[in-house]
């Protein structure tokens, strides 16, 4: 179900545009009421075994490629103080979110392609479990982004890819492992075997010889561990909102992408019962296939009713998307 809290009214935020012939432009905002510092360290890098929820397979991944539009939500009172899947408790006025399949964490910036806001936010938790979200935010976060009054809001998620690798670094002591896959064996001793003593043959030289020393051992704890908390550190959402322009989209279900056009046509006659539906060519490398929606839709909510009789009538990979 959807994971949303009581309506409160919007924090207010003093903006001051700086456009300047900008596409992106950063809020000025009261730093007292926007960044949020997080409390807790992430205890873990994590990916997951795949998991089921309610008869639906999700499969977790490295993605560092990620990047998809669609419809986010946002959750809030019911699960604060609560456990998160990565084992951190939820704070409602943190800057996390919750996504179905990337490692916990992945740091993400999120777009909302309604208003322009953009903010970059830290996956620790697993949801929304929702079909046609691909985003659940928390209460923050969507007072940020300008739709926690709406519930809902078109966005694009996009994987910061740097900074997700640095903060996975940093959390397995650079090996990059997640806690929850297998670890490398560790390192055996060489064999070792006898050694018979034999009497050294006299010097031939008067000079004094010198040994070598090797040099004394660094404590690689206190040398690693600051370089790792300011890895971590700085891999944290600070809060600050910047300003995108955005194009209009509108929200789409997309019910099948075929490689054969006889199926593809066939299921947009189908479709063409409910509504507006396309057939659209697309090339995906050297492949051809015919990518098949219904829409524009006015509204998500009546998106979200197609898309359940889609699925309920046998199209379980159909899906709610914003283009």
């Amino acid at each position: 179900m959807l994971r949303l809290g009581s309506v409160a009214a919007m924090l207010g935020v003093a903006a001051a545009l700086l456009l300047g012939g900008c596409s992106e432009t950063e809020l000025v905002l009261n730093t007292g009421k926007v960044v949020t510092k997080p409390t807790q360290t992430p205890p873990a890098y994590k990916i997951g075994q795949p998991y089921q929820v309610d008869g639906v397979w999700y499969y977790p991944k490295v993605d560092y490629g990620y990047d998809e539009t669609g419809i986010a939500s946002w959750y809030g009172p019911d699960f604060n103080g609560k456990p998160t899947a990565s084992g951190e408790i939820y704070d409602q006025n943190g800057l996390t979110a919750a996504h179905k399949s990337l490692p916990l964490p992945t740091i993400v910036q999120v777009t909302n392609l309604e208003n322009g806001r953009s903010l970059k936010l830290r996956i620790n938790d697993r949801g929304p479990f929702v079909n046609g979200r691909i985003i659940d935010v928390s209460r923050r976060a969507a007072q940020l982004l300008g739709f926690h009054e709406n519930g809902t809001a078109k966005v694009r998620v996009q994987v910061l890819a740097d900074e997700s690798m640095a903060l996975a670094a940093a959390l397995t002591g650079g090996s990059g492992v997640p806690s929850d896959q297998p670890q490398p064996a560790a390192p055996t001793a060489a064999p070792t075997t006898a050694v018979t003593a034999q009497p050294l043959p006299a010097a031939t030289s008067s000079a004094s010889s010198t040994v070598a020393t090797a040099p004394a051992a660094t404590n690689t704890a206190t040398t690693t561990a600051p370089a790792t908390t300011r890895a971590v550190a700085a891999a944290q959402p600070d809060g600050r909102v910047t300003q995108t322009l955005v194009k209009p989209s509108g929200i789409f279900i997309q019910a099948g992408s075929f490689t054969q056009y006889a199926n593809a046509q066939k299921l947009t006659t189908e479709l063409s019962r409910m509504g507006a539906a396309t057939m659209t060519p697309v090339k995906v490398g050297t492949q051809q296939f015919y990518r098949v929606r219904l829409g524009p839709i006015a509204s998500v909510s009546e998106a979200d009713r197609l898309l359940d009789k889609l699925v309920r009538s046998g199209h379980t990979e159909a899906r709610i998307v914003v283009d």
